[in-house]
């Protein structure tokens, strides 16, 4: 899955979570997704965890991550 179809899983909205980028649909933050895979869990763990979530979400909190890294800002659509 391309980093766009990826980034489409993100939601930025200032009315949930105080407009922190989130799993669409979701409330969960992709800050969440991120520490929890750098405090050492697996993808398989993140989603025992969180079973409402999709591997592709895991992913496209990580490319999210890569794009911010890179650019310090990422351009994303807004909840409707």
């Amino acid at each position: 899955m391309p980093d766009e179809a990826l980034l489409d899983r993100i939601s930025v909205d200032p009315a949930v979570c105080g407009g922190k980028p989130c799993i669409r649909g979701h409330r969960i933050w992709v800050a969440l997704i991120l520490d929890l895979l750098a405090d050492g869990m697996s993808v398989g763990e993140v989603l025992d965890e969180y079973p409402q979530l999709e591997e592709p979400d895991v992913r496209a909190a990580l490319a999210y991550a890569a794009k911010v890294s890179v650019g310090g800002f990422v351009e994303l659509t807004s909840a409707a």
